[in-house]
């Protein structure tokens, strides 16, 4: 495969498990294209796929159940919930969870999205606005400074007020976006947190991370998780899980 998931050769025909190419030695596929090796593999495991479907969904369910109730803080990470597909977040936000985690908010539980998170709280409603594409259009993975613009938050309370911190971001659909209307309403509400010392992406007022009204859901695009020791090159990230727990 290349770069892109691609065949490298069109001739060639893949498993559609573990991607390995038929050989001189003559890969045997099966009607689905999946290789003896990983045929082997699965029956040696004894794998049956209705029955693990079956305790995902209920793996799933308990989750639903208990995310307003077990939990001092909620956390949704960043990655590619669904591969993006549609928009950012668009898919996830249908997940059995997420009917769970609205709940938990509107009791006050402390929520957190990062980046992919981000999107998907936005996607669900529960952060108002919008994550458009990049103005660059591409990716971006690079390492950015911040300004902390409410400090007063059980978020943000081990940050003094507009401290500059340094996070990476890792996105394509960071661009925040948003009507003057609902910009004025951010700022007279105090409810963005985070705003970009040198924009990336072209977010409206160089918003980075914002609140809700009533400040129990932080949602941003930079990675605090990935900024939280010195060998990650920043420890600057580390503040906002310290904030949460002096809350608890």
């Amino acid at each position: 495969m290349d770069d892109y998931g691609k065949p490298l050769y069109d001739n060639l025909q893949y498993c559609r498990r573990c991607c390995m190419p038929e050989t001189n030695e003559g890969i045997i596929f099966d009607e689905f294209g999946v290789c003896q090796a990983c045929q082997s593999a699965e029956q040696k495991i004894h794998i049956n796929w209705k029955e693990r479907e079956k305790q995902l969904q209920e793996i799933f369910q308990d989750y639903k159940n208990k995310a307003g109730n077990n939990y001092d803080c909620i956390i949704i990470p960043g990655g590619f919930s669904y591969g993006d597909y549609l928009r950012a977040g668009a898919v996830a936000r249908f997940s059995n969870i997420m009917s769970g985690i609205k709940s938990a908010s509107e009791k006050g539980k402390a929520i957190i999205g990062i980046c992919n998170g981000f999107q998907i709280l936005v996607e669900s409603g529960l952060l108002p606005g919008a994550l458009i594409t990049n103005n660059s259009t591409n990716f971006i993975s690079k390492e950015i400074q911040l300004k902390v613009s409410n400090n007063n938050s059980l978020f943000t309370n081990k940050y003094t007020e507009q401290e500059i911190i340094r996070m990476p971001i890792a996105h394509k659909q960071g661009n925040y976006f948003a009507d003057t209307e609902l910009l004025n309403e951010l700022k007279d509400n105090n409810q963005i947190a985070f705003q970009y010392k040198d924009n990336p992406n072209g977010s409206c007022l160089n918003i980075a991370g914002i609140f809700n009204k009533q400040k129990n859901i932080l949602g941003m695009m930079p990675h605090p998780e990935r900024a939280a020791e010195h060998i990650l090159g920043s420890q600057d990230g580390i503040k906002i899980f310290e904030s949460i727990l002096s809350n608890i």
